[in-house]
C-alpha cells in the first residue's frame, strides 16, 4: 500500500494520539501498549502552536506522525511514531524530512531530540540527519507539600495585555543571554491560550531573574495530578545558583496552587550543577533519554547554564 506525507490535520490527531501511545508501548514493552503516557497528551498543545510544522504518514488512515516545534533559533522534533504494523519500512525516514526542512526553512542554529539512550537503531536514524548523541537527560519527579515558605509567583495568566507584552520581552532578553536567538514567547502564548497550564515568573533589583513554562495536569504534556516544567530558565551571572533554588521554589509553589502533587522537569546532565540541587531537594530520575544535537555542538547545554528542559 502506497504511503503519503502530509500536514497532520485537527480532526486527526486523536488517531495520532493513539498511535504515538501504540508505538511507544509497544517499543518499551507494556502489556497494554495503549497505557503508554497514561492521561498526558504530547501532540494536541504542539500541533495547535504551529499546524504547518506537524506532519502525518497516510495509509488507509494515520499510521504515524512527527511534529515540529520552534523556539526561536532552537528547535526540536518528536514525538515521531509509527505505527508498528509499518515498522523497518523508512516510514520514520520520511516523517523526518520534512522536518528537517523546516528547521532549514526557519534558519534554526540548534536543533535537538530527546531519544532512547540505548537504542542504536534509533541513534543511527537520526544521524542521517545530523543528529549526534551529547549528555543524558533525565526526567526527574517529586511529590509537593504544601511550602512552608511560599514565595510571590507572578502568573502569566494573570496579567493584563501590556503586562504580557512586557514580560515576554524580558522573557526573551534572558533566553537570548542563555543562547543567542532562543525564545520561548510562542510556548508561552501556547500554554496560555490552549489552556495548558501556566508560565511562572520572579525578579529581583536587576530586573527578570527566572521563568518556568509550566503544564498541568490531565490533558496536557503533565497527565494528572502532575505539573510539569516544559522549559525553566534563571538569568546567568552571579548567584545563579540562588536564582534556581528560587525557581524550583516558585514550580513547586504553583503545583501546590493548581492542586497538584507532582512536579516533573527534565534537566541535561550538562548542567551538572542544576542536575545536583535537584537531587538534593528529592528530585528523583524516572525517565532517562540521551539528547541529539545537530550540529554536534553545545548549544546551551553547558554547565555554566541553568536550565529545565529535555526536547520530548
Amino acid at each position: 500500500m502506497e504511503v503519503s506525507i502530509r500536514e497532520l490535520q485537527e480532526s486527526e490527531l486523536p488517531a495520532a494520539d493513539r498511535v504515538f501511545k501504540l508505538a511507544f508501548g509497544t517499543f518499551i514493552g507494556l502489556p497494554d501498549p495503549m497505557e503508554f503516557g497514561g492521561d498526558a497528551n504530547f501532540i494536541r498543545g504542539r500541533w495547535h502552536a504551529n499546524p504547518s510544522s506537524a506532519f502525518a504518514a497516510i495509509a488507509d488512515g494515520i499510521i504515524g506522525s512527527n511534529l515540529a516545534t520552534r523556539w526561536g533559533s532552537c528547535a526540536s522534533f518528536g514525538p515521531l511514531s509509527v505505527h508498528p504494523d509499518w515498522w523497518n519500512q523508512k516510514i520514520a525516514q520520511r516523517l523526518i524530512e520534512p522536518v528537517v526542512e523546516c528547521f532549514d526553512t526557519w534558519n534554526i542554529h540548534q536543533a535537538g531530540l530527546f531519544t532512547f539512550p540505548n537504542s542504536s537503531k534509533h541513534h543511527a536514524l537520526y544521524q542521517k540527519f545530523g543528529f549526534w548523541q551529547r549528555f543524558l537527560t533525565v526526567i526527574m519527579a517529586k511529590t509537593v507539600q504544601q511550602p512552608q515558605s511560599v514565595p510571590q509567583v507572578i502568573r502569566y495568566s494573570q496579567m493584563d495585555r501590556e503586562q504580557r507584552s512586557s514580560i515576554l520581552k524580558e522573557g526573551f532578553t534572558l533566553t537570548d543571554n542563555i543562547y543567542p536567538g532562543l525564545d520561548l514567547s510562542p510556548e508561552i502564548i501556547t500554554v496560555h491560550t490552549q489552556k495548558l497550564g501556566d508560565t511562572v515568573f520572579f525578579g529581583d533589583e536587576k530586573g527578570l531573574a527566572g521563568l518556568a513554562v509550566c503544564h498541568c495536569g490531565a490533558g496536557t504534556e503533565a497527565g494528572g495530578d502532575t505539573c510539569y516544567v516544559k522549559f525553566g530558565a534563571v538569568r546567568l551571572g552571579q548567584n545563579v545558583e540562588e536564582r534556581f533554588e528560587q525557581l524550583l521554589d516558585l514550580c513547586e509553589t504553583l503545583t501546590v496552587q493548581m492542586s497538584m502533587s507532582r512536579l516533573v522537569a527534565g534537566v541535561n546532565t550538562s548542567h551538572h550543577e542544576a542536575y545536583r540541587r535537584m537531587i538534593a531537594r528529592d528530585f528523583r530520575t524516572e525517565i532517562t533519554g540521551v539528547a541529539m544535537h545537530r550540529p554536534n555542538q553545545s548549544g546551551y547545554h553547558r554547565p555554566d547554564i541553568f536550565v529545565l528542559d529535555d526536547w520530548r
